[in-house]
């Protein structure tokens, strides 16, 4: 979002037709757009700031202690804010992670985010983060994550539980192109999705937060398609509507790699 100028006013109604409807979390970075998108949700939150969970995320070349201050601090001002609500390192670079920490840890002191977190880190990943000096401060783990990409319940997703660390699932309705018209023709999510008088977009996002420990970040540029993911939150999936879903989409019973986008 933010890339397009002809597309800036109906982007703008939809961040601020999303806040109206309570969905209170804008997930951005400065990789995205180069800055741009978030630009466009510094204006979007203009006089309404107190009512956004915002989050951002710094790339990792710029997550080391000589670096990361700078990052964060031309995010705040394009994000027209004084503070973040979670700063996340986007993927893991060459800076060692005890050094991010450390950096994350600074930035908190100064009161400049309240909180950090992690994107795209596998179980592997979190454990050497978790034996860093203050690494238990983590606050979240954004992986993509949906109904054809499972990889992360394999032991990703039960290591964060057992520490009450939630997951941020990114991309969770797939993006655009075979994998999605796979999801979405799957007779399994059609007749859900005609069982419960809903898309079967809305389907897939309902299984992402079957959970109340997943958070999901779908894309939505348009105040329709905002309204309709607002929807999908009272879509209550039954035990056979889960048992069908798990048919189709099998569980991964072995180590599998994080799929990253």
């Amino acid at each position: 979002m933010g890339d397009e100028p002809s597309k800036k006013n109906e982007e703008l109604r939809a961040l601020r037709r999303g806040v109206e409807l309570g969905l209170r979390l804008i997930d951005s970075a400065e990789m995205y757009g180069d800055g741009r998108s978030e630009s466009l949700v510094g204006e979007a939150i203009e006089g309404i700031r107190d009512q956004v969970f915002l989050v951002s995320k710094v790339y990792p070349h710029n997550a080391g202690l000589n670096r990361i201050a700078g990052s964060c601090e031309q995010s705040l001002k394009r994000l027209k804010t004084d503070r973040l609500d979670l700063y996340l390192l986007h993927w893991r670079g060459s800076i060692p992670l005890s050094e991010t920490v450390e950096a994350m840890e600074q930035l908190v002191e100064a009161g400049k985010i309240l909180r950090w977190g992690v994107s795209n880190l596998d179980t592997d990943d979190m454990k050497e983060l978790f034996d860093s000096a203050r690494g238990t401060h983590c606050m979240v783990d954004q992986v993509l994550y949906h109904l054809g990409s499972r990889g992360a319940e394999y032991d990703l997703l039960p290591w964060l539980r057992e520490r009450k660390i939630p997951t941020m699932a990114y991309s969770p309705l797939a993006q655009a192109g075979t994998l999605r018209r796979g999801l979405v023709e799957h007779p399994a999510v059609k007749e859900i999705a005609d069982r419960h008088s809903v898309k079967p977009l809305q389907v897939l996002l309902a299984w992402c937060i079957r959970n109340d420990d997943v958070i999901a970040i779908p894309k939505a540029s348009t105040a329709v398609h905002v309204e309709e993911n607002a929807e999908a939150e009272r879509i209550k999936l039954t035990e056979e509507d889960l048992g069908m879903l798990d048919e189709a989409f099998p569980k991964p019973t072995r180590k599998v790699q994080l799929d990253i986008i």
